[in-house]
């Protein structure tokens, strides 16, 4: 608490909100650590395939303010009539809720206390938690700060106070966001550091949330959402980038430390090597080309010369290269396929009569094929490859039987 604050009161059970207007008594208002609790069953009904049950009070906390609703049991089986249930908090769930939760409550005093950077929306997910700062002008330095100053606050193991009083009580102590609604408010405070409304479940200390880690950073318009992971999270995600970091430390043959230089040292090389072989393939689709032209060469002015081959190896890319080098010609039908991956491409010189995707498309009809596009190029593939030259077959006819 800063100097010059005035306390709030820390009222009991009949200073909560909830049990003035709601006949469940909220255990986890005043005891997040309570794991069992025995209550009574006010009503009983079933809705569809579920039964609906109203305690006088409960310590399972429902889904609110984004954080998740608890899970466990009442009692062993069904409640067929109104009586005494014993309920039992799924305590795993309910602690990680809590970690991922206060670490929320850390985080976003963080940023505003070091920045400015206020908090509009939080969201607890099943393996990550995430909160929206009102501004586009996050870093990775702010980042880097915020974290560091939370898991100061995390290792100095500060008291988590619940704390209820009116809006104006809360406002004179110093509360971090405003509230609009009436009567008792509960508050969660951490010591020295940050005061705010809240009715979800917290730590009782803030070293029960073991550490934080800010994982990824995402822009959204005029705000910023920043994804972290706390306390068992947290360690589980240590251990889980540890486990990657050495995997592709012996994959690449080097230390943990080196593996961002070796890995920035092989994509600069494989971008060389593309380089290399997008030029070569340059090279072959020209010379295949003037090959594939000249076994066909033309006997007159505006002569049609069809181009139909199947090729062995051809890749997609290659076969749409080749084709783009032999319609650069004028009065030229190329009609090609791959025998390695089924995938076939009809082109024409530009300005030309026929309708290639048609074309396509009827050949490919007959095989078992799919595929597409405009009236000088199409490509799509067949299931079988072996049926990709029997396409190109059929094309090459349809083509010899229109002239």
């Amino acid at each position: 608490m800063s100097e010059g604050q005035k306390p709030v009161e820390e009222r009991g059970a009949m200073g909560e909100p909830a049990r003035l207007t709601d006949p469940t008594e909220r255990l986890y208002y005043r005891d997040s650590f309570l794991r069992e609790f025995d209550a009574r069953v006010i009503s009983c009904e079933r809705e569809g395939e579920r039964w609906k049950i109203v305690l006088d009070r409960t310590a399972f906390y429902p889904t609110s303010g984004g954080q998740p609703y608890d899970t466990g049991k009442l009692g062993d089986v069904p409640v067929i009539e109104v009586g005494t249930v014993h309920g039992v908090i799924d305590w795993p769930r309910r602690i990680e809720h809590m970690q991922q939760h206060t670490g929320q409550h850390l985080l976003s005093a963080a940023f505003i206390e070091l920045f400015g950077f206020q908090t509009v929306s939080f969201h607890l997910g099943k393996e990550t938690s995430t909160i929206d700062l009102d501004t586009s002008a996050v870093k990775a330095e702010h980042l880097e700060k915020a974290e560091r100053r939370v898991n100061e606050v995390i290792f100095e193991d500060k008291p988590v106070v619940i704390r209820f009083g009116t809006a104006e009580e809360l406002a004179e102590a110093g509360i971090r966001k405003k509230v609009g609604r009436e009567g008792i408010l509960r508050a969660i405070e951490v010591e020295g550091f940050d005061r705010q409304p809240c009715g979800g479940t917290h730590l009782e200390r803030t070293g029960q949330a073991g550490l934080l880690l800010i994982r990824k950073l995402e822009r959204r318009r005029d705000r910023c959402r920043v994804e972290f992971v706390c306390g068992f999270r947290a360690l589980a995600e240590a251990r889980s980038d540890f486990s990657l970091l050495a995997q592709a430390s012996s994959l690449l043959s080097c230390g943990l430390s080196e593996v961002p230089a070796v890995l920035g040292k092989m994509i600069e090389e494989r971008r060389v090597q593309h380089g290399a072989a997008k030029r070569l393939e340059e090279r072959l689709a020209e010379h295949q080309a003037r090959e594939l032209l000249a076994s066909q060469p033309a006997t007159g002015v505006s002569e049609l010369r069809v181009i139909a081959a199947a090729l062995e190896d051809a890749t997609p890319a290659y076969l749409g290269l080749l084709a783009a080098k032999l319609v650069a010609e004028a009065d030229v039908v190329a009609l090609l396929a791959s025998r390695a991956t089924g995938h076939v491409v009809f082109a024409q010189t530009k300005g030309m009569a026929h309708d290639m995707g048609a074309l396509l498309r009827d050949a490919l009809k007959q095989f078992g094929g799919k595929g597409g596009g405009a009236k000088d190029f199409a490509q799509g593939s067949v299931a079988d490859a072996s049926k990709a030259r029997g396409a190109v077959e059929q094309a090459s006819k349809a083509i010899a039987s229109s002239r």
